[in-house]
Formats: C-alpha cells, structure tokens, sequence
C-alpha cells in the first residue's frame, strides 16, 4: 500500500546518498545528520549524485517502508535548497513536482564505424 499523502512531512536531504544503503543506514542519516526521529511520522527522501535514482524513507503502521525510483533516462528536477542544511522542509506538491517533471538528458550521437 502507498500510505503518502498531502497531510505529511516531507524532509529532503541535501547531500548525494549512496543508493546501496536502507533500511537502518537511512535511519542512522535521518537520526545524525538530518537531526530527526524517523519514528515521527515524517517523509525523507534521498537522492543519489547523478539524481537518477531516489529512495524514501517512511515509518508506518507496521514498520518502516522504503519506495524506490530509478529513471531509465532524465534526472530529477530538484528544488533550490542550501547544501549546508541538514534537511529541507517540502511539500507533497513538490515531491510531486521533482518526480514527475524528470529533465531528460540529451541524447549523445555516436559515430558511425
């Protein structure tokens, strides 16, 4: 079941994310460097350096749940933050925003041979 919605918090973190980690690393990011309870309620997400690939990161009823998106092509639009917080505070209209509106990267031509 997908159990986000508008009525939530929603915490990006700003520093690329090593994709390999879950469940308990993404926790100990939200807890040391986010400075949040992941038991809050609250949304984080994660994004990796090439903003190809974004996991979030949710406590519900039964446990933690991690949704997980990698593009084919494109990258994420992310939202203007300062890279020196520790997390910046969206909306559900915005986690919207940078998952539908992907930039699509140029295509590059190769030579024929």
């Amino acid at each position: 079941m997908f159990h986000l919605h508008q009525t939530l918090q929603y915490f990006l973190y700003p520093a690329p994310v090593d994709m390999r980690k879950s469940f308990y690393t993404l926790s100990g990011i939200v807890t040391s460097n986010m400075q949040r309870k992941v038991d809050s309620g609250d949304v984080f997400i994660f994004v990796n350096r090439n903003q190809t690939i974004m996991k979030i990161l949710h406590k519900e009823y039964a446990g933690l749940v991690i949704y997980h998106k990698k593009l084919d092509s494109g990258r994420f639009r992310l939202p203007g933050y300062d890279e020196n917080m520790h997390s910046f505070t969206m909306g559900w209209d915005e986690l919207m925003t940078m998952v539908e509106s992907v930039k699509m990267r140029p295509k590059k031509l190769r030579k024929k041979q």
